[in-house]
């Protein structure tokens, strides 16, 4: 076994699709990026994908110091194969001391199977990282007993540590053209038949439509909305302002939305521009979901409700009455 010395730097996860970063890995990169200078060790993208050059020279503009790609035509689409074995050879070959991924369904996925190759720990759905003064790990930090309690846990006796971020948990810093920095290849391929999948069809409609973590702008309804039916209106504001529709989960638990459109500790943490908050009481776990938020706006007839602490605008009254005057004044600005 390797000494833990052997181990440095942290690595960032940048995962792609069709050559396109996801914006979770740019926003891992901000995040890692004062734990790096705290360590005073260099902070590494690590890209897999098909035709990804540009997405390194990317991260490193975001804040890397450099980039380590694995290209391919067989890492276009994720494979849990193929991309398991690009990144354990990588890990096993640099050795590094922290290895961070976004918490997407692909991250959720690849991140268990490395951690398991490398036989060390991986700390699932973070919602916070940090570095213990004492000992130098990485803290990671998640919600446990279905949100109510926060646990920060760490991996003193194994490396890489390893974690999933949620996406939104951080914003992206600020894209510097003038940066550079070293662009490692490696040529990392997977033969077919290693792989045990394939992808018969894609459906756009179906992987783009409900993509809450990347949206500006999110109209979210909760248990006040009434029905499903409710939610029409809601739908109707959002097609005014482009925006994507969230709920809580008290309207999953009712059965009116899928779950896929959840927002809060047990959905998706988001962080758009603009959030509207339609009937939700402002519930701990659904709060510390939106708390990446740029500007909250609040509807609900409750003045009391805990959403207008959180709140940057709020609009006390029936939500069957604010929500169509808000999509009508929205839509005469359009006309």
């Amino acid at each position: 076994m390797s000494n833990l010395n052997d181990y440095k730097n942290i690595w960032v996860f940048i995962e792609t699709e069709c050559g396109k970063a996801k914006n979770v890995g740019y926003e891992l990169i901000h995040a890692a990026k004062p734990l790096a200078e705290q360590k005073n060790c260099q902070l590494v993208a690590v890209v897999i994908g098909k035709d990804i050059e540009g997405v390194a020279k990317d991260a490193i503009c975001y804040g890397a110091d450099s980039a380590i790609i694995a290209d391919g035509p067989e890492y276009e689409y994720y494979t849990t194969d193929a991309f398991a074995k690009a990144m354990t050879a990588l890990v096993e070959k640099y050795k590094p001391e922290t290895l961070m991924l976004g918490a997407t369904n692909n991250g959720r996925d690849l991140g268990p199977r490395v951690s398991c190759r490398l036989k060390t720990g991986l700390t699932a759905d973070c919602t916070a990282i940090g570095v213990d003064e004492e000992t130098g790990n990485i803290a990671w930090t998640r919600p446990t007993f279905g949100g109510n309690l926060m646990a920060v846990i760490m991996c003193p006796d194994s490396r890489p540590q390893m974690g999933t971020v949620r996406p939104g948990v951080f914003k992206k810093g600020a894209y510097d053209k003038s940066r550079s920095g070293e662009i490692i290849r490696e040529e990392i391929h997977t033969a077919p038949e290693e792989i045990h999948t394939r992808l018969a069809e894609r459906v756009n409609e179906v992987a783009q439509a409900v993509n809450l973590e990347e949206a500006e702008i999110i109209v979210s309804g909760g248990r006040g909305v009434g029905s499903a039916e409710g939610f029409r209106m809601l739908e109707e504001l959002a097609a005014e302002l482009g925006a994507t529709v969230g709920c809580s989960r008290a309207v999953v638990d009712a059965g009116w939305m899928p779950h896929a459109h959840q927002v809060g500790q047990s959905g998706k943490t988001v962080a758009p521009k603009l959030y509207f908050a339609i009937g939700i009481s402002g519930a701990i776990q659904h709060l510390a979901g939106i708390s990446g938020s740029d500007t909250v706006i609040a509807v609900n007839k409750d003045p009391d409700a805990p959403i207008f602490e959180a709140a940057d605008y709020g609009i006390v009254g029936n939500l069957n009455e604010v929500v169509p005057a808000l999509t009508a004044a929205f839509r005469a600005r359009k006309a």
